[in-house]
């Protein structure tokens, strides 16, 4: 669809689908959209996986193991040390010994790495004056707690 344009927009689901199907259904929608936008405005060389490895430590206000952030991206280890040794070769994340264990390694963001997360917002503040224009913030807030509320029920009930 060529920009500009509008058209009306099918629901969500099949009708006599339960809720959960249409919400779900709907968020993997917005989902798939959101992250084609998002990889378009991320700098150079930088990838999703990578990006929201940052996005993710920097959210927790932690430093994980590959073995913590594997299991939050539900990724097998390798595919997760993959990611991080990228983003390590590029200076943006550092492996620390844990202090209560010197031999486990922990993944913290560093400096170079804050920076890298904000280029990537900043890339997003063309869509985001399209949007404000569209949905208010208070429109947004008001949706956040029942999201916030699903994907939590969802991590609690993640299949082994």
């Amino acid at each position: 669809m060529s920009k500009g344009r509008t058209r009306k927009a099918k629901g969500p689901g099949l009708r006599g689908d339960p809720p959960i199907m249409l919400a779900i259904t709907e968020i993997a929608i917005i989902a798939q959209l959101a992250e084609t936008l998002f990889e378009s405005v991320l700098p150079e060389g930088m990838t999703k996986a990578q990006y929201g490895v940052l996005n993710h430590l920097l959210r927790l206000d932690a430093e994980q193991t590959i073995g913590e952030l594997a299991s939050a991206f539900q990724v097998r280890q390798p595919t997760m040390s993959s990611t991080v040794r990228k983003l390590e070769d590029k200076g943006l994340v550092a492996l620390e010994a844990d202090p209560d264990d010197r031999r486990i390694r922990r993944v913290a963001v560093t400096k170079a790495g804050r920076a890298m997360r904000r280029t990537g917002l900043d890339g997003l503040a063309p869509l985001n004056e399209v949007l404000t224009g569209e949905i208010s913030a208070r429109e947004l807030k008001a949706i956040l707690p029942t999201l916030t509320k699903l994907r939590i029920l969802l991590d609690d009930h993640r299949p082994e």
